[in-house]
């Protein structure tokens, strides 16, 4: 019996420890995120690295004291450096906050629809059910606006045959869709102007690439100049960032915009199964999210339901800041 537990702490150990060993090895090597844009990639899956060695951890508590002691001090290596990219969101401001039953509440919905979304009524009876003031879709396609202008009641649609398209209960007083510059890539990006009775406001929506992609720093520096061309007192900018809020570029990014982001670790993808990988139907990576100019404080700031698209929607309530 002996001999027999002994091979199976041998059996098992082994490939727990390659795990707990690939999970350290990966957190550290997020670490160099802060200086180049190939290891921060690896920030971007600090959920993965956490929570593989926290298993790894506690799975060190089976096996013998040696093999114990060195599974545990490298599952501990792994979890530090896994928390050291997550902990400091949680640790961040998310700007001012309103109460519940604040006056003048402005309702945006943020949601990248997926442009293979085989039932748009389904996300169309739900915006209509949640009844927001201004809808940022992302991944628009012929479809979706199709079934979205036939539902045209009590909805106005700002940039149809864009891929960022917004809906809103009250017209748009301006539109501008992102142009794309000589020689650089596209930057999915749409601009509108709203009125409200405390003045003129704008929301800006947006699409990112992958942050494997070598776009996306264009666009994001993109994005960067024209909120420093705005007015940010009442700036609003939402969309599919594709990138985590524990990679070191969004912090960048976060600190470049002037903007605070009113989300906090929101977990938006994957929201579908893809096909043999139906272990990512747990979403796990947040991905989408919202900023806000210092004249807007928070009322709320929550996950949609599960829809017809790979992504979650993302529900924010904004109320005016009280003029001083």
């Amino acid at each position: 019996m002996r001999a027999l537990r002994l091979a199976l702490n041998l059996l098992l150990w082994s490939p727990v420890f390659l795990m707990a060993a690939l999970c350290a090895l990966a957190g550290i090597a997020a670490q160099w995120g802060r200086v180049s844009l190939q290891w921060d990639v690896a920030a971007q899956f600090a959920p993965i690295w956490l929570a593989g060695s926290a298993l790894c951890l506690v799975a060190s508590t089976v096996f013998r004291r040696g093999l114990r002691w060195s599974l545990a001090a490298v599952s501990l290596v792994g979890f530090a450096a896994a928390a050291t990219l997550i902990v400091p969101e949680f640790l961040r401001p998310t700007g001012p906050h309103a109460a519940a039953d604040a006056r003048d509440t402005l309702k945006i919905v943020q949601f990248n629809v997926w442009h293979e979304n085989p039932d748009p009524k389904a996300v169309l009876d739900w915006l209509d059910a949640e009844r927001p003031d201004i809808v940022v879709i992302e991944e628009n396609s012929w479809r979706f606006a199709q079934a979205a202008a036939a539902r045209s009641r009590g909805w106005s649609v700002a940039c149809a045959r864009c891929e960022v398209m917004m809906l809103s209960r009250r017209p748009a007083l301006h539109v501008e869709k992102g142009r794309r510059a000589p020689n650089a890539p596209p930057t999915p990006l749409t601009r509108a102007v709203f009125r409200d009775r405390h003045g003129v406001f704008e929301v800006i929506g947006v699409h990112n690439a992958w942050p494997t992609d070598a776009d996306q720093p264009f666009q994001e520096r993109r994005l960067a100049a024209l909120i420093a061309s705005r007015p940010r007192e009442r700036l609003i900018v939402t969309g599919d960032f594709n990138s985590t809020p524990w990679s070191f570029q969004r912090r960048r990014w976060d600190a470049a915009f002037g903007l605070t982001r009113r989300d906090r670790a929101i977990a938006s993808w994957p929201a579908r199964n893809y096909g043999r990988l139906r272990w990512l139907g747990l979403p796990f990576l947040p991905i989408d999210h919202v900023y806000a100019g210092p004249g807007w404080a928070t009322v709320s700031v929550r996950r949609g339901p599960r829809l017809s698209s790979d992504h979650y929607p993302i529900v924010l309530t904004l109320a005016p800041v009280a003029p001083r």
